[in-house]
């Protein structure tokens, strides 16, 4: 069994991932985000990348997996472009697991 992963986001800012042979998920707001990310998560996919316009409406869900092996959740910037979040995420994530900031 291979490890699956998964990009969600909206249609435009996703469509070139699919080239890259990952699964695409578009969605058009972020309840469709958030019901996404729970049933990617519950089929046990290693991976979600999502983009930062929807996760920064989607606190709640985000933290309920913050923590956990799988699924890796990973920001990414959107057709909009970046708005920090994901570095923020890695930078904080870093700085728990070394106990400083690099």
């Amino acid at each position: 069994m291979t490890d699956r992963i998964a990009v969600v986001g909206d249609w435009n800012s996703i469509l070139g991932f699919r080239a890259l042979g990952l699964e695409t998920v578009p969605v058009k707001d972020v309840q469709e985000a958030k019901e996404a990310v729970r049933r990617l998560a519950k089929e046990e996919c290693a991976v979600i990348y999502l983009t930062e316009q929807l996760a920064k409406d989607m606190a709640d869900t985000l933290r309920r997996y913050k923590d956990a092996l799988r699924p890796a959740i990973i920001l990414i910037p959107g057709r909009e472009g970046s708005l920090g979040i994901g570095k923020s995420n890695i930078e904080s994530a870093i700085k728990r697991a070394i106990g400083t900031d690099i």
